[in-house]
């Protein structure tokens, strides 16, 4: 039934051992082949001496069916904990739930700063920003300045790494748009339980009891008893091409023994987009390069520290809007499932997004624990000495970064390979430069699946997380948004080799009289 020499599949995260388990599931043969020394992409669970860190935080909630029967598929019912979701927002001492309940914000603001603030919305309504084309000034019109301040700038500068005054204001409104001061008052009026139209409102989740790493580690031990080796720590070093065919054939693998060739009849890649292009052999076009070498992304680091349970808070996570640390978010994974800490003890990690080599990448991981640890003391969340072990996780590529021409640039390299590599297929979250969460990645590895098992003509790209979370419209104009919610950033100028070092940076030039970024 299969072709040949079958599929090789580039990366073991979520949309590559799923594009493996659905083909083989139909007969098609598959290798799978993982730069990493693990499986499961960003979706993994790293363990260090007995303790489990979910990087980033993975909430198994979908309206995807397809994708909630393969958890189950992949996931006996009794590896699934559900947990209660609650996210508060830190600032100044004080968590204000998040959502934003009117009546818990205004306990924490107290009665002056609460005046204030209406005070400045009312300012904001009567007289407000002439420039409301980037996010800060769009936020600010609607929301008053104060408000806008503590709830939406600190933090959003940190996850974006520049000032929100550069961010367009489009993404606001996209962002934002389930969230309004009347709203948030008839939230804290007229509650309902178990909302589900909304993302970012679902009060409970399912949730595997060892991390989102075991749906992953638990898919690659089926995909090997179906037929197909997923190796690990071997890198694909290059993709082949027939220029005449107009067809992938195979792939250059790097392993202890030296590099060979893997034949292939498709090639199907979650690695990043601009490195897949850089791969290919022959090479493809200057103009094709050139996008991919203009595309950019967004790093991520954990340093998680174990404390005494007294520390612990039922939150998944806290946003830090507070401007006085540099942490963005906090998880206590004891939250997520007792099964990733030990008795008596949690783990909080600290979640710092960075670009990859810049300072603080680069910083040694004591100095990072120290830091950390400073941070959560100072945020009044420990006492001094109560942090007993401290580990650093790094995960490169977390986030592709939307330029003003990543667009653009996506558009280039995906005519081209549809014209000149219609078998090699990109999924995933790198894979195709999206923003995509998990379980969309998925999807676009099943209908990936579905088109060389059957001939179906899915087309992956229009896998959109706003369309199936919100049921929003399509904007009409031919393309499809980044996936999930996320901005648009101003790009670099053309052929200028530097990247955001930060916010600081980024300030400290533009204090300066230097252009900005």
């Amino acid at each position: 039934m299969g072709d040949r020499n079958g599929t090789v599949i580039i990366g073991a995260g979520p949309a590559g051992l799923t594009a493996a388990h659905e083909l083989l599931r139909h007969g098609e043969p598959v290798r799978v082949f993982e730069a990493d020394d693990v499986v499961g992409g960003i979706s993994r669970t790293v363990e260090r001496d007995g303790w489990r860190f979910d990087i980033g935080g993975h909430r198994f909630f979908t309206k995807v069916s397809r994708v909630e029967a393969f958890w189950h598929e992949i996931l006996a019912d009794e590896d699934f904990l559900l947990r209660p979701r609650m996210s508060r927002i830190y600032y100044r001492g004080a968590l204000y739930d998040y959502p934003l309940n009117a009546g818990n914000a205004l306990r924490n603001l107290g009665i002056l700063e609460a005046v204030r603030c209406v005070g400045s919305y009312g300012r904001a309504r009567l007289r407000p920003p002439k420039d409301q084309s980037h996010f800060e000034g769009w936020v600010s019109a609607r929301f008053g300045w104060r408000l806008y301040s503590i709830f939406f700038k600190t933090y959003t500068e940190k996850v974006w790494g520049m000032p929100a005054d550069q961010l367009q204001a489009d993404w606001a409104a996209q962002r934002i748009k389930n969230l309004s001061l009347a709203k948030a008052v008839r939230g804290a009026l007229l509650p309902r339980r178990n909302r589900t139209d909304v993302t970012s409102l679902i009060e409970e989740f399912q949730y595997p009891r060892f991390g989102p790493g075991m749906m992953w580690e638990r898919c690659a031990e089926q995909v090997e008893k179906l037929g197909g080796p997923v190796r690990t720590g071997i890198p694909v070093t290059a993709v082949h091409r027939d220029p005449a065919a107009r067809r992938a054939t195979g792939v250059t693998v790097a392993d202890a023994g030296g590099e060979r060739i893997e034949p292939a009849d498709h090639v199907i890649s979650s690695m990043p987009i601009s490195t897949l292009v850089r791969a290919l052999r022959p090479a493809a076009p200057p103009e094709v390069v050139a996008a991919a070498d203009d595309l950019r992304y967004r790093d991520f680091l954990t340093v998680a520290l174990v404390v005494p349970e007294e520390f612990s808070f039922p939150d998944n996570w806290i946003y830090v809007h507070d401007p006085a640390a540099r942490v963005g978010r906090i998880q206590n994974f004891g939250s997520w499932s007792p099964h990733l800490v030990k008795d008596g003890r949690t783990c909080l990690g600290l979640e710092y997004f960075v670009f990859e080599d810049d300072e603080m990448w680069r910083t040694p991981d004591d100095d990072l624990i120290a830091l950390a640890t400073a941070e959560l003391q100072r945020l009044g969340l420990v006492r001094p000495g109560c942090v007993e072990a401290g580990y650093v996780v790094r995960m490169p590529k977390a986030y592709p970064v939307y330029d003003e021409r990543y667009q653009d640039n996506v558009d280039v390299i995906r005519d081209w390979l549809t014209h000149e590599v219609p078998n090699v297929h990109p999924v995933g979250r790198n894979g195709m430069h999206r923003y995509n969460n998990q379980d969309h990645s998925m999807l676009t590895a099943m209908l990936t699946a579905d088109n060389i098992v059957h001939g179906t003509g899915h087309d992956v790209w229009t896998v959109n997380v706003e369309q199936d979370y919100h049921e929003e419209k399509s904007s009409g104009d031919g393309r499809h948004g980044t996936g999930r919610d996320a901005p648009i950033i101003p790009a670099r100028p053309v052929g200028q080799d530097v990247e955001y070092r930060g916010i600081g940076t980024v300030r400290a030039a533009r204090d300066a009289g230097a252009p900005r970024p």
